[in-house]
């Protein structure tokens, strides 16, 4: 559980005037328009389940079985409330349906204060949304199925506004569980599975009308499309939302029509695939319902046929009636043998000393995986990034943090530029994305092939190796500065970025550098510069600019009045 973590609320800094009325203020008699707040109360609110099913009261059976409704607070994004504060619990449209307690919550106190009445004190209120208490909710005695109550919850604290709260009690619902479907884990790209999707409502009443939830990862795909499934892609995720209409009554077990088919692809590598099954509501069937599913159409004109559950032709293992959530859906987990081409490139430019250029730098997936690290959410890899010489960063990407030339952490508390930086990727890297990278270097004094080092390399130092990676003899590449025209770069000098193990030695050019004959890597800004051949933007001052300006022009002046004066001598 969420644990309530005040925070030191930032200071408020006034000019002279505003504090020194502050402190006439202080010293005079508290009134009440003085103790009236100056700034608007931030506001809390309360939340939580809008509707919670109980499982029928049992006469004589193994005690009663409860369901879980977890009360939150969510506090201002960036302001943390430091006060006490109350929340207060109205029982009394729930008497008679369901008995109410309280599970233990780190920080909070729960105690009944009256008949149908009860509150919760704490202290400290974070950012975000953060756990009040669970209520434990079991049907009353004498309750029958279909009772129907309410509990609202309201808060107080000095200086916070609080937004009310009511959540609905139902004495028996559906119990949709979803069964486990038994996966080939580890698939070779263009395996195809299918996929009989099977789920029993293990509650006390028919369910009316589901909805069916299929969500993969990059490296799958569900080629049926339906007519009554919504799909939508974001990033590395594909969902369909199937509407499914009917009673699905209590006690029985369905499946679908046909099988779905899960396909692993050629860019398959780490991939998970979930499915979870809930309760539609009153409103399938209905025009509304209806409507919505004429407009749910996949891809590419959709399909028109529906995707529909059946009863199962034999019973399946019941399970435990447990009205839980998490009883409704599932995931699976593959491992796909298959490799991912990390190719880096970097940049090349020539500038005047003091001129500033963009060194766009970085690496490309070239597939045929997608490389993703779901579950965990850590970074794919990192782009090492070694400063040329003579250079200084004036900006860095966003997200890149600056080591020493050896690879370490630079000293607490220093500022400014570094000679070294690490960029980590996102959680995933498309098949055909990578990452881009622009930094800004100024010329701080002209040395002739200054070569900066570009790698591409797993997030830890220590294991630097890309596991995926079959050619890692790309993984480098060089920014260069005022190399020799004409002629492909130097090789970059061994030095801060061959520390770490498994990182590639000094490179030949590779696809993507300037100066090397190759092109640049997709998503790169297009050059916008000359010099050199380079393809980095040059920015010299404009007092220079205007210098240089005023020499041609003296020039010009100067060969005119030779000219005009050789023509009257020879006159």
């Amino acid at each position: 559980m969420t644990r309530f973590l005040p925070r030191t609320a930032p200071p408020i800094r006034a000019g002279g005037l505003v504090a020194a009325t502050a402190l006439l203020l202080a010293a005079a008699p508290p009134t009440a328009a003085s103790a009236a707040p100056t700034a608007a109360a931030p506001v809390v609110a309360l939340g939580g389940p809008a509707q919670t099913a109980l499982h029928p009261y049992a006469e004589g059976g193994d005690g009663p079985k409860r369901s879980t409704a977890r009360i939150t607070v969510t506090g201002a994004d960036d302001t943390a409330y430091e006060g006490e504060f109350t929340v207060t619990f109205d029982l009394t449209g729930a008497a008679g349906v369901a008995d109410v307690a309280f599970a233990p919550e780190a920080g909070i106190e729960c105690a009944a204060t009256a008949p149908g009445s009860a509150t919760c004190t704490g202290h400290g209120i974070s950012p975000g949304r953060s756990t009040v208490t669970d209520l434990l909710l079991t049907a009353a005695e004498g309750s029958e199925q279909g009772d129907t109550g309410t509990v609202r919850v309201t808060g107080e604290a000095r200086g916070a506004a609080f937004t009310p709260f009511t959540t609905e009690v139902t004495v028996g619902g559906p119990d949709l569980v979803m069964h486990r479907l038994p996966f080939d884990h580890e698939p070779v790209p263009g395996q195809q599975q299918q996929a009989p999707i099977t789920f029993t409502n293990r509650g006390s009443r028919a369910a009316e009308g589901v909805v069916l939830t299929l969500r993969h990862s990059r490296g799958l795909d569900i080629p049926q499309r339906y007519s009554n499934c919504a799909y939508t892609t974001d990033g590395a995720w594909t969902t369909a939302r199937c509407t499914v209409e009917g009673a699905f009554e209590a006690g029985a077990t369905y499946t679908l029509a046909a099988p779905l088919t899960l396909r692993t692809t050629d860019r398959a590598y780490r991939d998970i695939f979930g499915y979870g099954i809930h309760e539609a509501g009153a409103s399938v069937g209905t025009a509304r319902g209806a409507t919505a599913a004429r407009a749910a159409r996949g891809p590419a004109g959709g399909s028109d046929d529906v995707l529909r559950a059946v009863p199962a032709p034999r019973p399946m293992a019941a399970r435990a009636l447990d009205l839980e959530p998490g009883d409704n859906e599932h995931e699976a987990d593959f491992r796909t043998e298959n490799t991912a081409d990390f190719v880096a490139y970097g940049d090349t430019a020539s500038g005047r000393a003091g001129a500033t250029v963009t060194a766009r730098l970085g690496f490309r997936n070239d597939g045929p995986a997608w490389i993703g690290h779901l579950r965990s959410g850590e970074s794919v890899a990192v782009v090492d990034f070694t400063v040329p010489q003579g250079a200084t960063v004036t900006s860095a990407p966003e997200g890149c943090r600056g080591v020493s030339a050896e690879g370490t952490a630079l000293p607490t508390g220093r500022t400014g530029p570094a000679p070294r930086y690490v960029c980590p990727t996102p959680a995933a890297v498309r098949d055909d994305g990578g990452l881009d990278l622009a930094f800004g270097l100024r010329i701080d004094e002209v040395l002739l092939g200054a070569v900066g080092r570009v790698v591409v390399r797993g997030p830890e130092p220590r294991a630097a190796g890309l596991p995926f990676d079959p050619d890692p003899g790309n993984n480098a590449a060089r920014v260069v500065l005022n190399g020799e025209s004409g002629g492909p770069s130097p090789a970059p000098p061994e030095g801060p970025g061959d520390d770490a193990p498994g990182t590639p030695g000094p490179a030949t050019p590779t696809p993507g550098e300037a100066g090397a004959g190759g092109t640049a890597a997709p998503g790169a800004a297009p050059n916008t510069a000359t010099g050199n051949g380079g393809s980095l933007a040059a920015t010299g001052s404009p007092t220079a600019r205007a210098a240089s300006g005023l020499a041609v022009a003296a020039l010009t002046a100067g060969l005119v009045l030779f000219t005009a004066a050789r023509r009257r001598r020879g006159a």
